[in-house]
């Protein structure tokens, strides 16, 4: 080995830290609302590390590198054309109010097409709203789970029959490939995965920062229309709010309907009603969520935290977390726990 090889070979320092800063491309299609065009943008540029660095690089591009009119009628000036979805590591779009044949099952515009066909291998694609009107047109969600605004699913499931859509859910996190239902659930799904590649803290700064909750409880089924319930009917936000107050203990279904000051059968209808889920859905996914922010932020061992999570000994988180999440409370500690240097042992896929 000569001089140059040595050179070249020759491993950082361990003060040095490399930082990935994670490329995200915003695709703004003709007819997109400025709103939700925004949300990547505003949400991760909100994430830094501890030394203040910001770890996603985010730029608005268009098809074909020419400015696009927004609904709201004014002009969306792109910083980039195509080139920066083909070398973005996570590919964001938004809805587009302005091709309609894609509610038909139509096929996308040649340059949407192109562009689209341009994204590197391995890429994480995310929809918003009814971006997964793009997505789906470009056979990306074939065969795969993935969400809408719950008022298109009949659309959408008549135009796109191969794709499993879950119009009862804020957003579907199927890997590489994920989709958001409306406006909002966009935050939310920018939230998941910002948590997803660097853990709960750093999400939870995020939202912070962006003045909203770092996730919600229920899906859209809490936004679907129903007949508007008599004013004199109390709900079960106060009885959710005790619960959430009292997760490692033992709560059951008899003790939330007595704190609500209801029948079983009224409070199971009306949770269900208001949550979109089950009162032991919805209790079970609150001590799931509690697990894992105990895993990613203390080193408490897994039977302390199966049990002030509420969900009993070591063996029921286990069983829990691989059915709801595919992976052990050990495993997860792994890949998204605090001792993990933020940029380094959890960057995004």
């Amino acid at each position: 080995m000569d001089e140059t090889d040595r050179n070249e070979t020759v491993p950082a320092t361990r003060n040095e830290t490399v930082l990935h800063v994670h490329r995200i491309a915003v695709l703004a299609l003709p007819g997109v609302p400025p709103f939700e065009l925004g949300i990547p943008s505003r949400v991760f540029g909100s994430v830094q590390d501890a030394d203040g660095r910001p770890l996603y690089e985010v730029t608005v591009c268009t098809a074909d590198g020419a400015p696009v009119l927004s609904d709201a009628g004014f002009v969306v000036q792109p910083a980039a054309g195509p080139e920066a979805l083909a070398a973005a590591d996570t590919v964001v779009v938004p809805p587009t109010h302005a091709m309609p044949e894609l509610g038909r099952g139509g096929p996308l515009p040649p340059e949407v097409a192109a562009a689209i066909a341009g994204i590197r291998p391995g890429a994480r694609l995310v929809s918003i709203c009814t971006g997964s009107y793009v997505l789906a047109a470009a056979g990306l969600l074939d065969g795969r789970p993935a969400t809408t605004h719950w008022n298109l699913a009949p659309e959408f499931r008549q135009a796109y029959p191969r794709v499993k859509l879950d119009e009862e859910v804020l957003f579907v996190d199927d890997g590489d490939v994920l989709t958001s239902a409306g406006v909002a659930a966009g935050v939310d799904l920018c939230l998941h995965m910002i948590r997803r590649d660097h853990g709960a803290a750093v999400a939870n700064r995020a939202a912070r920062m962006c003045v909203v909750p770092p996730w919600r409880d229920g899906g859209q089924a809490q936004f679907i229309d129903r007949p508007v319930p008599e004013p004199k009917v109390a709900g079960t936000t106060a009885t959710r709010a005790w619960a959430l107050e009292h997760l490692g203990e033992p709560l059951t279904l008899g003790m939330l309907a007595e704190h609500a000051r209801m029948s079983l059968r009224s409070f199971t209808r009306r949770f269900r009603d208001e949550v979109g889920m089950t009162p032991v859905q919805w209790l079970t996914a609150q001590r799931l969520e509690l697990a894992k922010q105990l895993l990613e932020t203390t080193d408490l061992p897994i039977d302390l935290v199966a049990h002030r999570a509420g969900i009993g000994s070591g063996n029921s988180l286990r069983a829990h977390m691989r059915t709801a999440f595919g992976v052990s409370p050990a495993a997860y500690r792994r890949a998204f726990g605090a001792s993990d240097p933020v940029g380094a042992a959890k960057r995004p896929a």
